[in-house]
């Protein structure tokens, strides 16, 4: 056998090439090249083949890899699921034993009330009725007194998360919704001889004048020198006013001069009015309102209760409610807008409806956005509240009005107001005394510690409350004080 270097030597050499008449014959070396060849081209298909093999193994072991992972995930699934299942059967477990209880403690009550009945089987059917709901109350008013001391104790324990809530639920109660109105002006006259003049021949100046002003002039005062106009509409007790304050200095009173004058009053009292609702809108920053809006806010200029302006009123629940908003994060426009125009129904004095319901009608007429319209149909409580905005409004209109000095009555009312406010009170069973006190916002009731135990006073205050809200009309809120006091007394000798 040759060794290596001889068969390089061997390549290396020239070929030999025999040359024959006819054929040509082919050196061996040429098989040796064929060989060679066919060799690399097997090597080459062979790592071509290995190489498909391994990515064919590379990408089967990926698939599988995948595979179990989401076979792991499916696994893991339904094994939250087999939990969630075992945990939702004992929740309906424990609800059933929890009924069942329930179920017997009901069929042991109804076996006990069935055997009263059968002992009182001679009762008629209105005393046995009596005789159960008489238990059902008496077995009720530890459980209804548990609740209410449960739900005070639970607004106490979330009063620091909950502050903002807190502060427009407590000023609720004060909300109120008197109207008292001062119908009657006076003017005073230098003398009684002016009063002729006024009255006229056979009295056609009067006539006159009462036409054309629409109210009523008494001349028949108890204090000399006085003349009163009364009407239940404020502008036109103003218009008459004047024109009659216009005339008496005149002198020419006659029925021609009376309508000139009434006429000029009355362009004057409306210039006075559009000016005033407009510089109430303009100081609570509010711009671009409907100048219809502003003339009607205007009326309010000459409109009282309980001797409070209500323009200005109305004007003072626009700043209110103004800073609320700021402070609860409300919306500003709507709040203020709202507080502005909360009464303008009270400027409707010849329609029929409440001036909340004539109030609603002015917004909708102006356009006015759906929650300033919800602010006034709100304020008093006449609908439910539909927003926080709604109730800032009810809060500012309550504070405005219910601040000390901002409104009187007088002494007869008053004093019957707290008269009301203590029969209401010792209207309950059990009750000994009432005292209202600090100008009737303080009910102080005693009861009989023999009849009322302490979970019943709970329900005692409770239900004067009720009563209060339910029959009465009242500034700002009334405190019920229930008081139940028991004496043991002995004497050492």
């Amino acid at each position: 056998m040759k060794s290596s270097s001889q068969d390089q030597q061997d390549a290396d050499a020239p070929a030999k090439v025999t040359v024959t008449v006819g054929n040509v014959q082919k050196a061996p070396q040429d098989a040796q090249s064929q060989a060679r060849e066919v060799i690399q081209d097997a090597r080459d298909e062979a790592f071509r083949i290995k190489k498909a093999a391994e990515e064919e193994a590379r990408k089967l072991r990926e698939e599988a890899l995948e595979l179990e992972k989401n076979i792991a995930q499916k696994t893991q699934v339904f094994e939250d699921k087999i939990n969630q299942v075992e945990k939702q059967g004992k929740e309906i477990a424990s609800a059933r034993a929890s009924l069942d209880k329930k179920e017997q403690e009901l069929t042991k009550t109804r076996e006990d009330l069935v055997s009263k009945l059968s002992k009182v089987s001679s009762l008629t059917r209105e005393e046995a009725r009596k005789m159960i709901l008489d238990n059902v109350e008496k077995e009720l008013a530890s459980e209804v007194a548990k609740r209410i001391k449960e739900a005070e104790e639970k607004i106490k324990e979330s009063a620091d998360q909950k502050a903002k809530e807190i502060l427009v639920n407590s000023m609720i109660a004060g909300a109120t919704d008197w109207v008292a109105e001062y119908t009657v002006s006076t003017i005073r006259l230098e003398s009684d001889e002016i009063k002729g003049r006024i009255i006229g021949k056979e009295g056609r100046n009067i006539r006159a004048f009462e036409l054309a002003t629409g109210v009523d002039v008494e001349l028949d005062s108890d204090i000399a020198g006085e003349v009163r106009l009364s009407s239940f509409d404020p502008v036109r007790r103003e218009i008459a006013k004047i024109a009659l304050e216009w005339l008496v200095k005149d002198a020419r009173i006659q029925p021609t001069r009376i309508e000139q004058l009434v006429q000029k009053a009355k362009e004057l009292v409306d210039r006075d009015m559009s000016e005033g609702g407009r510089k109430a809108a303009n100081e609570l920053g509010l711009y671009n309102l409907p100048q219809e809006a502003l003339d009607t806010l205007g009326r309010l200029k000459f409109r009282y209760s309980y001797g409070q302006n209500q323009l200005i009123a109305c004007l003072e629940t626009g700043k209110i409610a103004k800073k609320l908003s700021e402070e609860l994060g409300a919306n500003t426009t709507i709040c203020t807008t709202g507080g502005l125009f909360h009464d303008i129904g009270k400027t409707q004095m010849d329609k029929e409806g409440t001036h909340v319901q004539l109030g609603v009608e002015l917004a909708q007429k102006w356009n006015f956005p759906q929650e300033i319209v919800d602010c006034i149909a709100q304020h008093h409580e006449d609908e439910p509240f539909s927003s926080i905005e709604s109730i800032i409004v009810h809060l500012a209109d309550s504070v405005s009005g219910a601040r000390p000095g901002a409104r009187h009555e007088p002494v007869e009312q008053y004093i019957k107001r707290l008269t009301e406010i203590e029969k209401i009170a010792t209207s309950f069973p059990g009750v000994d005394k009432a005292y209202a006190i600090q100008a009737g916002r303080e009910i102080r009731v005693i009861v009989n510690p023999e009849i009322l135990d302490d979970s019943g006073i709970v329900n005692l205050a409770h239900d004067i409350k009720e009563r209060l809200e339910k029959e009465l009309t009242y500034p700002g809120q009334i405190a019920v004080t229930v008081i139940r006091e028991t004496r043991a007394v002995d004497i050492a000798k």
